[in-house]
Order: structure tokens, then C-alpha cells, then sequence
């Protein structure tokens, strides 16, 4: 066993390393050579361990006992009045965590799901309609802030044009560390003020308070949706609480449309950098309804990384962690393994089967809407390459500052029509 002290992870805790956007290299050198690399952080944080192999990052997925969820998922270290306050249900271990997980797992059953996709296909086509009539256009403004975040709104039976407030929430909730999107800057003392919310954002306060509402009337009025199951839920015998039905609208809201948003995004870059796989999909979009989706979703996952702590002193791989000591599993580098999927660094569309990592592997927390998540993708994808001959980018991609997800806010394109 070793214990490292290598700082060749170190830009990883820095979010201005992923603004030119993934770093691929500095992956593939800590997979090659420091697989579980300690990487050091600002004060007041302590470090944080970085594990980069796909085999590694899935150990650690499915070892609850060893690696909780339970002092956060997100890198910032939260003090125990913090944790009260701000836990969510992917901040849970089962028991816990599968009690609130059994609430809606039934809404997002395949069968369920698949009775959304004739809804979902015209909300795409018209989306995309609209964007490709005007030839040149900012793909994220245009069309993958426009889908998903409708599939919610109809999930949840709230007014369709209220979908602008829900993406307008998410970008502040998980742009916190983007001066853009920041109400108050991660990890500066204006900050502070908000330390007791999600994210540490004043965007938090309003997603509780629309949530709130939306629960009123769902107890005079229910009906058969997500809002009226959690509002009638119990847990143990007893009715969520409200900080729970907050937390857990919360994280609804924001999980429900934003990551798939930007995997809607990132799929549209990937086509446009390799011209070939457009064409191939354009010859047989049969294909997106096999392992070529997961090769894509492999390609530009939109969540960068998940944290556990470890509840004991361990080892990982050949290194040895100390019991609460975070970890940072690395599912973008995961993907790009090349010890676990053959020739990582090609995007090859012929892959018979693809051991992804973008939505979790093994464990509880594996993703709750991946179904749901899967088929926004794959709908778009199958009627975007229907429409369109060609695409090329009109300008920069603009990447939100951010080591968590794999975020673009902006991204001109100029589509030529079949």
C-alpha cells in the first residue's frame, strides 16, 4: 500500500482548469501514473483524494460502508449545522436513501417513461423547428434549454411558461463557482451568508418557496404527478418533512433538466467535431437506440465528478485513505479508461456494449432519471440528424467555471438543412 503526496492533481480543485474544458491529458497522465492522486485545496478546505480509473471509481460506487454520501456530494466541506439543513436525498445512505428514493422510482420505471415520448418528440420537433429555420443559432438558448426542462414541467403539472424560471434557477444554483452566474461567489465571505442553503445560493430560496405553493395546491387539489406523490409520501409512517419536500423539490427542479441539458449540448459538439459520426447516424439513426447513445453519453458527460468521504481508514486501488478523508470519483475519466474500454480515446459508434460511468455504476445512487435522461437524448439526437445536412460552430464555446458539471453556456452554430 502507498500513501501519495503528489500535487500533479492540484488544477483539479481549481474550476478555472475546466473553463478551456475538459482536461483529458491531465487525466490520462493521473490514470497512467497517480490513479488515486491527493489533490490539495484552499483554505478552509482540507484535499481531497482524486480517483481516476474507471475499476476504481465503480469500487468506490458500490462500497457504502466504506465511502458514505452523507457529508455531501459536492466538494464543499460542511459543517454539521450545514448538513441539517442542507441535506437532499443524494445525500443519503440507504436506509435513508432508499426510503426516499422508493417515493418516485416508480414514476421514472421505464413503462412510465415511455408514455412521455410522444410528448417529449413534439416538444423536439418544434424546438428544433424554430432554432434550424434561422440557419445560425446558440444552441443552448435555442434548443437544450428548451427540452428537457418541459418534460419537467409536464412531470410535475406546472405552467409550461414557467419553464424559464426553472432553467434560470438551475444556472445560478450550479453556476456558483462562475462569476457569470453567481449570486454570491463560491468561496468568497459574501458567500457566507447563505453557508445554511443549497449550493450556497439565494436561488435556493426561491426554488423553495415556488415549490411550496405548487405543494399548497397539490393538497387541496391533487393530482396524478411528482408533486402530489411527495406531498402525500411517508417515510418510517411519518410525512416528509418540509424541509425534506424542499430539499427534495429542489433537487427534482434542478437534476431533472440541467445535466440533461448540457448532455443534449455536448452531444451536439461531439457530432460537430466528428463529422463522420453525424453522417453514419444520418445513414442508420437506428443506432441511437443501441450502445451508439451510450457511446455518445461516454464521450461528454455532463457531471465531471461525484464525492463520497471514507468512514474508515481503507485503501483504494493501492493507496491507502484515512477515514474522513474526501473522494472525488473522476466519471469523466472513468469513461476515458482505456484499461476497461478498448481504445477510450476513439468515439467509435460500432461499440458493441459501453461501460459507462456518466449516470453512476453499482451502488444506490445510481441515477434515479437515467431512463427519463436517455430518451430526452436520444429523441433529440434522432430528430436532429433527421433535419440537418451539416453543422458547423459560428464562434467560441463558452464553458461555465465549474469542476462539477461539464457545463457550456453558449455555443453559436450554423446548421445546413437536408
Amino acid at each position: 500500500m502507498t500513501t501519495t503526496t503528489s500535487s500533479m492533481a492540484a488544477p483539479l480543485a481549481d474550476p478555472e482548469t475546466f473553463v478551456a474544458g475538459p482536461p483529458w491529458q491531465l487525466f490520462a497522465e493521473l490514470r497512467a501514473t497517480d490513479p488515486v492522486a491527493w489533490t490539495p485545496e484552499p483554505a478552509p478546505h482540507h484535499g481531497f483524494w482524486s480517483v481516476t480509473r474507471h475499476d476504481d471509481i465503480v469500487a468506490v460506487s458500490r462500497d457504502v460502508d466504506s465511502f458514505t454520501s452523507t457529508r455531501g456530494v459536492s466538494l464543499e466541506e460542511l459543517d454539521d449545522e450545514q448538513l441539517e439543513h442542507r441535506t437532499s436525498m443524494i445525500d443519503t445512505d440507504p436506509p435513508r436513501h432508499t426510503a426516499l428514493r422508493k417515493i418516485l422510482a416508480s414514476q421514472f420505471a421505464p413503462r412510465v417513461i415511455k408514455g412521455y415520448e410522444a410528448f417529449l418528440r413534439g416538444v423536439v420537433a418544434r424546438t428544433l423547428d424554430s432554432a434550424l429555420s434561422l440557419g445560425t443559432f446558440d444552441f443552448v438558448e435555442n434548443v437544450s434549454s428548451e427540452i428537457p426542462v418541459r418534460v419537467l414541467a409536464r412531470m410535475l403539472s406546472i405552467p409550461d411558461n414557467d419553464h424559464a424560471k426553472l432553467t434560470a434557477w438551475g444556472d445560478r444554483l450550479v453556476g456558483t463557482s462562475d462569476p457569470e452566474f453567481a449570486d454570491a461567489l463560491a468561496g468568497s465571505e459574501e458567500s457566507e451568508q447563505y453557508r445554511l442553503l443549497p449550493f450556497r445560493s439565494p436561488a435556493a430560496l426561491e426554488v423553495f418557496e415556488y415549490g411550496r405553493e405548487l405543494q399548497g395546491q397539490r393538497r387541496s387539489q391533487p393530482t396524478d404527478d411528482l408533486l402530489t406523490r411527495l406531498v402525500e409520501a411517508e417515510v418510517d409512517g411519518e410525512p416528509l418533512s418540509q424541509r425534506d419536500l424542499d430539499s427534495y423539490f429542489l433537487l427534482l427542479s434542478l437534476a431533472g433538466q440541467e445535466t440533461t441539458r448540457q448532455a443534449i449540448t455536448l452531444m451536439m459538439h461531439t457530432l460537430i467535431e466528428h463529422p463522420a459520426a453525424l453522417a453514419r447516424l444520418q445513414e442508420q439513426p437506428e443506432l441511437l437506440s443501441g450502445p451508439a447513445l451510450e457511446e455518445l453519453l461516454r464521450w461528454g458527460p455532463p457531471v465531471y465528478h461525484m464525492r463520497r468521504t471514507a468512514t474508515r481508514d481503507t485503501v483504494i486501488g493501492q493507496t491507502s485513505v484515512k477515514a474522513g478523508d474526501k473522494i472525488a470519483m473522476w466519471y469523466a475519466s472513468g469513461n476515458r479508461d482505456s484499461d476497461t474500454i478498448a481504445n477510450a480515446d476513439v468515439l467509435d459508434l460500432d461499440r458493441t456494449s459501453v461501460d459507462l460511468l456518466t449516470f453512476g455504476k453499482g451502488g444506490p445512487h445510481f441515477c434515479l432519471g437515467s431512463f427519463l435522461a436517455k430518451m430526452e437524448y436520444r429523441v433529440t439526437a434522432e430528430e436532429l440528424v433527421a433535419r440537418i445536412d451539416s453543422a458547423t460552430l459560428a464562434g467560441p464555446v463558452e464553458r461555465l467555471r465549474s469542476n462539477f458539471v461539464n457545463g457550456v453556456k453558449r455555443m453559436p452554430v450554423t446548421v445546413n438543412l437536408r
